[in-house]
């Protein structure tokens, strides 16, 4: 079977899991799939699908396991206690046949969010295999290797790289799990430091690495609707995470709304709280250069502060940005589909967005207009009314 282990996901979602835990338990959330490409077909692959999830929900976490996740400095014992007991229950998941959607299925997740959050990633990677199995199977991935084996050899060519990181954040689109794996142990031995570590903590806890993640956009999201007010739903949502974490995990995410009303929001008390900041859409030099202006004007030596890159990376494009802001600022780089789906075949670009949060819609305005994902348009314009953006600009400043 594709997932074998609850710890085949990524370490933001047990950060995010652990606090809903302790600050919302009893949330209701909804999630959708969708497929970006055009012209996928995934019908034929339903019942292989829901058979690869049928296992999903069957699997448990051992006692070795539990005590990895316990080891880790910002996982607490109670959250372990409750995974002890836990597993993923089928009846909040289901994929069925629709014509609704072009690729022809539709995966619809709802429930209580403590029980329905570690579906995305595992469900995602499902997919991925199962499609990949049957379209494009690759027999000894030398392709891949040999674009792998270039990806490495840049970033060890690169001058001045003292300070070049990059992890693994792939899981969720990957061509295999096998694949994922070969590349993780390939990357770990040839780039040593430079390979910062993994996303998947399945694969952090085999190899030894350190697992990489804070908060996704659904956390933020669901902040929508369990925060006090609308307008102060990402201050809310970062005071619940530094309420959590205490300092600890403090990278912030900078795009459910968009680069203007973050930088409303990220004022100098959490520009000083945490420990920086993460671009997932727009221009990243445009952003990047946007945070240290901030920084500074926030009496923050950026200097100090992290900036993390993780949009739709390859390593051209790392080294650009890293050649543009080293010596700066800190930089850290997550390279995902192009690292774990670049063997040949055009990869999936499929996610699992939060939709609604007890009984209302949730939305993310993101600063790459197709990367957002909203299911009521009346919402979404109400939204960008809240937080001052006019409905013909985009979230971000122009790009250069």
């Amino acid at each position: 079977m594709i997932i074998e282990s609850l710890l085949d996901t990524d370490l933001y979602k047990f950060t995010m899991m652990q606090c809903v835990l302790h600050q919302f338990p009893g949330a209701i959330v909804r999630y959708r799939f969708k497929c970006r490409n055009h012209g996928v077909d995934l019908r034929p692959y339903l019942r292989e699908i829901n058979e690869e999830i049928d296992h999903l929900c069957s699997l448990k976490f051992p006692e070795s396991e539990l005590e990895y996740l316990a080891g880790l400095r910002y996982i607490r014992r109670d959250f372990v206690d409750f995974l002890s007991l836990f597993h993923l229950k089928r009846k909040y998941i289901t994929v069925t046949a629709s014509d609704d959607y072009e690729c022809g299925i539709d995966i619809s997740i709802e429930g209580p969010w403590l029980h329905t959050i570690l579906f995305e990633i595992p469900v995602l990677a499902i997919v991925s295999e199962v499609y990949f199995r049957h379209h494009d199977p690759m027999d000894g991935f030398a392709e891949g290797r040999r674009r792998l084996e270039e990806k490495c050899r840049m970033v060890l060519e690169e001058p001045d790289n003292d300070g070049l990181f990059i992890s693994d954040f792939g899981a969720r689109r990957r061509f295999s799990r096998a694949w994922q794996e070969y590349v993780i142990r390939y990357m770990s031995d040839t780039l040593g430091s430079h390979f910062a570590g993994t996303s998947d903590v399945f694969f952090a806890k085999k190899f030894g690495l350190t697992p990489m993640g804070t908060m996704a956009h659904e956390y933020l999201q669901a902040c929508q609707a369990l925060g006090p007010r609308l307008r102060d739903s990402q201050t809310f949502g970062f005071d619940m995470w530094a309420k959590e974490y205490r300092g600890d995990l403090g990278i912030a995410l900078s795009d459910v709304y968009g680069l203007k009303p973050f930088l409303k929001d990220f004022d100098m008390y959490f520009c000083k709280l945490f420990d920086g900041a993460r671009n997932d859409s727009g221009d990243p030099f445009v952003w990047g250069e946007a945070m240290i202006k901030h920084y500074a004007a926030n009496k923050c030596d950026p200097k100090s502060k992290t900036l993390i890159f993780s949009d739709s990376l390859n390593i051209p494009k790392t080294l650009d940005l890293y050649r543009h802001f080293k010596h700066r600022i800190r930089l850290s780089f997550g390279i995902g589909t192009n690292l774990m789906n670049d063997v040949g075949p055009q990869p999936l670009n499929i996610v699992i967005k939060m939709i609604e949060a007890n009984g209302q819609p949730v939305a993310k305005i993101s600063d790459t207009p197709e990367k957002g994902m909203c299911e009521d348009p009346t919402y979404l314009a109400y939204l960008r009314q809240v937080f001052g953006l006019d409905p013909r600009e985009p979230a971000s400043p122009a790009s250069k």
